[in-house]
């Protein structure tokens, strides 16, 4: 496949967009970096609203997953979106995509 000019970002965005869909449909998700202790990895806190269907009451659901952040760019606090990947360690199965609100540092 021939690479796209840098000079036109409509092709570069239609060539990402045909690559995306060669691998098959990921999953995104957006959450908060609770942890970046570890080299290359963070582990990222999602929260998501679901109804209920006996009552039609929202709860909320929390899951944990560890991302590989290749820059070592996010930071606890940080929300950003994660993607699904290929298996990457023992229990890493997601990358950073990008860094969508920095936190609020003390200064």
């Amino acid at each position: 496949m021939a690479q796209p000019s840098k000079s036109d970002p409509a092709k570069a965005a239609a060539s990402a967009q045909s690559a995306d869909d060669e691998r098959g449909s990921r999953r995104h998700m957006i959450g908060v970096v609770t942890s970046d202790k570890m080299n290359k990895t963070v582990v990222v806190q999602v929260t998501r609203r679901v109804r209920e269907p006996k009552f039609g009451k929202y709860t909320v659901h929390q899951a944990k997953y560890k991302a590989h952040s290749e820059d070592n760019g996010a930071h606890v606090g940080d929300k950003v979106e994660i993607v699904e990947s290929r298996p990457l360690s023992k229990d890493k199965r997601w990358r950073v995509v990008k860094l969508i609100e920095r936190a609020r540092r003390a200064q």
